[in-house]
């Protein structure tokens, strides 16, 4: 009787949440643009007391010992890129008028035909801190410069004061800490809704953090969050209040949503048991491909360190982690490259799972394998590394492990236009999912394709996020940028989801974000003609700063001041 009762006054307490954001859905629609800088200045207020208690109990959390550089990872990904989604909001906010944010976005026609707007560097301090990173959005076929505009922020085209509200329900992810409140963000901001927030059991203890940061909005009964498990999100999920849905999360979650307990017959059937619009995050198989060209041992030396990166970030628990790593046997710099990576893997901090049901995925995926290979990683369990050999289990191309576990793909081609042509057509054609991808490539080797000819070849890997010479997580951290799948999945065929979420440019019909960094680091980069001031980026899992750097980048991108720069430049060399 006593549990029946527990989960009566449950279903009272999340009754009372959805009816108090019903209650003031359109009073939040109608809100006009002052009002909501306001909202997300106060926001950053709210933030900046909170985010080291934030950064360092996640940290905790994840098993990260007090004072590793390793707290960079949950500083940046954390509060940092929350501070970063209210600073790109506001931009567009305050020019909202005509929309006149658009007027200092930089515009240039590809080579597909389509259109792309250059949203990093947007402003000096991308152009200091981020040097030589480039961001562009490329926009659907169809939209066009002169169209741009007309396809931009279009849920503002209906005056403040004329808007109906929904209410919105975003399901949490227990990985990335700012994904829940960036997703919140795009509801609340992008469309004009308010939300429940219902928190995953693994990360529910940042409640206490998102509840005082977003205090403004929560005030504003725009805002609730709660916690509980899969019942809760069920419940939430079947309440006849909730207009919209937003998930982060696994495919087989989005389909029990979607189809119901069902699933196979009801999709076969056409019959969704859930007819709420939905929109969805749900990971891939996301590869990175090397591009054979002529590297030097320093640049495999930093590539492994990136590859590492990729795959060892937040102990490998990232919807983009790098599961699939597409090499050239015949290049003759694969195996020195494998070699390193493996070196670095075994020499940086160990880093024990944290995540429910590592242990049983990372023994599923080499029961799946021939030639397991374990790269160690001291008292870490070993990253398991499976190579794929011809005629291989299709099951390391259609599931996402989510650990520390790789798969290595040889594509036998050593000129590098070939090479890469074949591996996008097997990124495109055999691998589940279209969230991210990377593509490692030497600046002589683009030169030697052409500029345009390697801009039509990005064209045709089918990826939301790109990532040339960088990783595609960058693409998550920019709020700019946007993120999700690449277009044109179905609710019976969803793989790596629907929409986007952060676009703070409010771009209507994107299609993807390509992400470029410089090949090598500062300073090395100098002695081949670079000009980038960029050094090892802070999100390396081998920056032995990224700790110090974070916590500048939060305090900088809360108020920019140039006294900061030394402090950050002086960590980031260092690292």
């Amino acid at each position: 009787m006593a549990q029946v009762e527990l989960v009566a006054a449950q279903m009272l307490e999340l009754d009372k949440a959805v009816g108090e954001l019903s209650a003031a859905k359109g009073a939040w629609a109608r809100t006009d643009v002052a009002e909501r800088i306001a909202v997300l200045q106060s926001v950053k207020d709210q933030l900046l007391p909170v985010a080291k208690g934030w950064a360092q109990t996640a940290s905790r959390k994840k098993l990260i010992p007090e004072g590793s550089s390793l707290e960079g990872e949950e500083w940046m990904s954390g509060p940092y890129a929350l501070m970063g989604g209210c600073n790109a909001l506001i931009h567009t906010l305050s020019a909202m008028e005509g929309k006149a944010f658009l007027d200092g976005v930089k515009l240039r026609e590809l080579a597909t035909g389509q259109i792309a707007a250059r949203v990093i560097p947007s402003n000096i301090w991308d152009h200091l801190l981020l040097s030589g990173v480039k961001a562009e959005v490329w926009m659907q076929q169809g939209v066009t410069k002169a169209s741009l505009a007309e396809n931009t922020a279009s849920a503002y085209d209906t005056p403040a004061g004329e808007r109906s509200g929904k209410v919105a329900l975003v399901l949490g992810a227990g990985n990335i800490s700012s994904i829940a409140p960036l997703d919140c963000f795009h509801k609340l901001f992008n469309q004009h809704q308010v939300v429940i927030l219902k928190m995953n059991p693994v990360n529910d203890y940042l409640t206490q953090y998102l509840e005082a940061a977003l205090k403004p909005l929560i005030e504003r009964d725009a805002l609730r969050i709660v916690k509980g498990g899969a019942d809760v999100g069920a419940y939430l999920c079947n309440h006849p209040d909730i207009e919209e849905i937003h998930i982060t999360g696994a495919e087989a979650s989005h389909d029990m949503i979607v189809w119901g307990p069902n699933v196979a017959a009801n999709k076969a059937a056409g019959t969704p048991a859930n007819t709420r619009r939905i929109t969805s995050e749900l990971g891939a198989v996301c590869p990175t491909i090397v591009v054979p060209g002529p590297w030097t041992d320093a640049d495999l030396a930093f590539q492994a360190e990136h590859i590492a990166t990729q795959k060892l970030h937040n102990s490998g628990f990232n919807c983009i982690a790098c599961q699939m790593l597409i090499t050239s046997s015949v290049w003759g710099r694969t195996a020195a490259l494998m070699a390193q990576v493996e070196k670095v893997m075994g020499r940086i901090e160990p880093r024990q799972p944290y995540y429910p049901g590592a242990a049983e995925r990372m023994a599923d995926f080499a029961a799946h394998g021939v030639d397991v290979q374990q790269f160690d990683r001291g008292s870490a369990p070993a990253c398991v590394v499976v190579p794929l050999r011809e005629g291989a289990d299709a099951w390391f191309r259609e599931t996402e492990v989510f650990a520390p576990a790789m798969t290595t793909c040889d594509i036998k081609e050593r000129d590098p236009e070939t090479f890469l042509r074949a591996a996008i057509k097997y990124a495109n054609e055999e691998l589940h999912g279209t969230l991210g991808a990377n593509i490692l490539i030497h600046p002589a080797t683009i030169r030697k394709i052409g500029r345009k000819k390697f801009e039509a070849m990005i064209g045709e890997l089918h990826y939301g996020c790109i990532a040339i010479n960088a990783w595609s997580g960058l693409g998550f951290l920019l709020a700019q940028a946007t993120w999700g799948a690449f277009p044109g999945h179905t609710l019976a065929n969803v793989q790596s989801g629907i929409g986007v979420v952060h676009n703070s440019f409010m771009f209507d019909r994107p299609e993807r974000t390509v992400v470029q960094a410089p090949f090598r680091p500062f300073p090395r980069n100098l002695m081949s003609g670079g000009v980038t001031m960029l050094p090892k980026p802070p999100w390396f899992v081998t920056h032995r700063r990224a700790h110090k750097v974070g916590e500048l980048l939060t305090q900088m991108t809360y108020r920019p001041r140039l006294s900061l720069l030394p402090r950050i430049m002086l960590h980031a060399l260092l690292g």
